[in-house]
């Protein structure tokens, strides 16, 4: 009787090593577990410069017919490690009520960043993912729309020993290039923005965004939402906003729906290669989404997955990158850039810490030239210790020459955006 038990035990203990022993290999490696890095830069020889005034900006993006790219910093260092939803950081909501980040414009040329000023808008702005999108009715690369998200501190008052909540929404401003302004236009809430991360544009009155987990603050839950690949708590949601006039709350004229759920960790969204592809982080799992908007039109707003990549490390703000010299598929150095953390299992120990190490990691990916079928060629094009920046959670680059480009990398928690040029 005794064998048989041990035999059930066995057999139940064999299914679970066959079925849960692929997720936990794979999270040990995406997490970096038992990655490590030597003392010192390991950055090569590659010349890294450190902007200027770009504290903790955790999105950039690069407008490309401006050709200028743009951010959101919180600006003061302090803020982030008492008060980031995203990292579960809730211990100081008095703080955040006062936090007043900015959106910052960048010269990839001359690397000098400059802050615009706030037009129609006084509140609190605790920043994260932003989109930028040109103004339809203004000449091509004159003026865009910036969408950004904001952690605001709910209003509502605390039971007595009740953590403190994110009431996060959505801002949408209005910028002529060239000016040193921002125009506010409305705040944006729905209550299906539980924990925005990220969001992508698709017009004026059209906007996806990621809510990037199920629990809030440091919990155990939490915890095991991001190590537990099975945890698809997560999803993407689409906002439609019936009038860019002001409105006196912020929840007025908004529609939102799902558009993709059963996800993990949903995180950083992306522009792709055409105006209906959309790129879809799931951080914690190291994996690449390339997925389809639904046509103009289209009486729903459903987000469909084409294919996916993984990646050995935590993976954020993805980005295209298309390469303005290219005359073919032969010498075409097109291709998507995965910033991310490289040892993402230190990160609840380190996301309260002002002396923290949060070491970085850059992918490049590209579709490999006379293939027929989909297969991609990776490879790392950046890599630090967190000597030269902490933490990476969006990059882009910038040609400046034939295979030659300008990498620039910025983090949720890095002291400064930084650049340096690369070969492709």
């Amino acid at each position: 009787m005794r064998s048989a038990v041990y035999s059930v035990v066995a057999a139940v203990l064999a299914y679970y090593f066959y079925t849960l022993g692929p997720l936990i290999q794979r999270a040990v490696t995406v997490l970096g577990v038992f990655r490590s890095y030597p003392e010192g830069d390991i950055s090569t020889t590659q010349q890294v410069t450190s902007i200027p005034d770009t504290t903790h900006c955790e999105d950039l993006h690069h407008h490309i017919p401006s050709g200028l790219l743009f951010t959101a910093c919180e600006d003061d260092a302090s803020t982030r490690f008492q008060w980031f939803p995203p990292l579960g950081n809730l211990g100081n909501p008095q703080l955040a009520a006062k936090s007043r980040g900015s959106i910052h414009v960048i010269d990839p040329k001359g690397l000098q960043s400059r802050r615009l000023k706030f037009e129609n808008f006084d509140g609190a702005f605790i920043t994260h993912g932003i989109d930028v999108i040109d103004d339809p009715e203004s000449p091509t690369g004159q003026a865009v729309y910036i969408f950004a998200v904001n952690h605001l501190p709910d209003p509502t008052p605390n039971v007595e020993g009740e953590e403190a909540k994110a009431r996060s929404q959505i801002e949408l401003f209005h910028h002529t290039i060239g000016t040193n302004s921002i125009k506010h236009i409305r705040s944006i809430w729905h209550p299906l923005i539980r924990t925005p991360n990220d969001v992508y544009a698709s017009s004026p009155t059209s906007v996806y965004a990621t809510n990037d987990h199920y629990y809030t603050g440091h919990s155990i839950m939490r915890m095991l939402e991001d190590v537990y690949y099975g945890a698809k708590w997560t999803d993407t949601v689409h906002l439609k906003i019936d009038s860019l006039e002001p409105v006196k709350t912020s929840d007025a004229g908004v529609t939102g729906s799902i558009a993709l759920a059963g996800v993990h960790n949903n995180n950083g969204l992306g522009h792709g290669r055409s105006e209906d592809e959309i790129l879809i982080a799931q951080a914690a799992s190291g994996t690449l989404h390339i997925a389809q908007l639904p046509p103009k039109g289209s009486s729903d707003y459903n987000i469909t997955i084409l294919d996916t990549l993984e990646i050995d490390s935590v993976v954020d703000n993805p980005s295209f990158f298309k390469d303005p010299l290219a005359t073919g598929p032969s010498d075409d150095r097109s291709g998507f850039l995965l910033p991310g953390i490289s040892k993402a299992a230190t990160l609840a120990g380190t996301s309260r810490d002002p002396a923290g190490k949060d070491p970085v990691i850059v992918y490049y990916t590209k579709p490999s030239a006379g293939v027929k079928a989909q297969q991609w060629e990776t490879r790392v094009i950046f890599e630090d210790d967190s000597s030269r920046i902490r933490s990476a959670s969006a990059a882009v680059l910038v040609s400046v020459g034939k295979s030659k480009a300008r990498l620039f990398v910025t983090g949720f928690v890095s002291a400064n955006v930084i650049a340096l040029d690369i070969d492709l």
